[in-house]
């Protein structure tokens, strides 16, 4: 049953990093973005939830901590652009008070890093600890500035699609190139080489995020085929 599970994360992780490759660099809203995207989105759900499990038997906190997150960051960047029915408030509420234990328990695991004579946690620093349960936590009041506007529209519904999906990349980009670096051949075993793609995803995040956000505002910016802007509301 370990193997199963094993082999259905790995194959689920590499098809997640060929399909979010494809989706973020694919022209946004056409079909091959479309397809890719819904590829990525069932593959990083398997992927991060497989992980999970096999993390929480092997009392591997980080790694629970970032398939919990990775699940949460792909499962609400899928709604953000579903149409909403009834009962979205309830779901809504639910995502944020996962979003809340996740960084809550990530920044413990943090403090108990920090206080340890190693300066570890299951043979982790705290600051990865705290990063992880810094994004849930900022989510989090995210999607409670959102409940309680009732919504989000616009490019912000459009920039919380896109940094939640971008983020949930980098988690897997940055497990697979840096966490898992010894399956690369010994000449391209390099920090610094393999960092380049992970790097990669959050530079294209940014890009994307002002694009979306911040381009229309800016004299002379040419932001191409992006949506055009609705009123803002809401929370990203």
């Amino acid at each position: 049953m370990a193997d199963v599970s094993v082999v259905t994360h790995i194959v689920a992780g590499s098809m997640a990093l060929v399909a979010g490759a494809v989706a973020l660099y694919s022209a946004k809203g056409a079909g091959l973005h479309r397809a890719s995207g819904m590829a990525f989105v069932y593959s990083m759900l398997i992927m991060s939830a497989t992980g999970a499990v096999m993390a929480a038997f092997r009392s591997e906190g980080l790694s629970v901590v970032a398939g919990a997150l990775t699940f949460y960051l792909v499962g609400t960047a899928t709604l953000a652009v579903r149409r909403r029915g009834a009962g979205a408030r309830w779901v809504d509420l639910a995502a944020m008070l996962a979003a809340f234990v996740i960084g809550a328990v990530s920044i413990q695991q943090g403090l108990e890093a920090a206080r340890d004579p190693t300066g570890m946690r299951d043979g982790f620093p705290a600051p990865p600890y705290f990063v992880f349960g810094a994004v849930a936590l900022m989510a989090a009041l995210l999607d409670l500035r959102m409940v309680l506007a009732n919504g989000v529209g616009g490019r912000h519904r459009l920039a919380r699609h896109l940094w939640r999906m971008c983020f949930a990349l980098f988690i897997a980009a940055a497990s697979f190139f840096l966490g898992q670096a010894q399956v690369f051949p010994e000449p391209i075993r390099n920090v610094a080489l393999l960092a380049v793609p992970v790097l990669g995803v959050l530079l294209t995040m940014l890009y994307w995020l002002w694009r979306v956000l911040l381009a229309r505002r800016v004299p002379g910016a040419a932001p191409g085929n992006s949506p055009k802007p609705a009123p803002p509301r809401g929370a990203t």
